[in-house]
């Protein structure tokens, strides 16, 4: 296999916009009839699609985490997290709602993240 070339993210690893839930729209549509899978950490609403393709969209509040950093955090673990499990998914659009977390703790989060995948394909198997 060759080498990745450093302007080309390695192959999967990309987010393209075609992936996120991007307008009013789309988040609403979710909101309204989805699928709640609940953890300590985030709420994830899962709604099918006519697309094929899984998407996804982030909500992290700053009165659930004050500190920007906590936010991106999240953000970037729930990303990572959805990237590597995207290709097994079903065409559904899923929004990630974030709780209070009083400690971080990122193998926890990414743990949990990869068992609601796996739960959300066995219910849209």
């Amino acid at each position: 296999m060759p080498a990745c070339q450093p302007d080309q993210p390695p192959f999967g690893a990309e987010f393209p916009r075609n992936l996120r839930l991007l307008t009013q729209h789309d988040f609403n549509q979710v909101f309204a009839r989805a699928k709640p899978f609940k953890t300590r950490f985030f709420t994830l609403l899962v709604r099918p699609n006519d697309l094929h393709v899984a998407r996804l969209g982030l909500v992290v509040g700053k009165k659930k985490l004050k500190r920007a950093v906590d936010r991106n955090q999240i953000k970037r673990l729930a990303r990572e997290s959805f990237r590597r499990a995207r290709p097994g998914l079903p065409g559904v659009d899923i929004v990630l709602i974030a709780k209070p977390i009083a400690a971080l703790d990122k193998r926890q989060i990414f743990a949990k993240l990869e068992q609601q995948w796996a739960k959300i394909r066995e219910f849209y198997e």
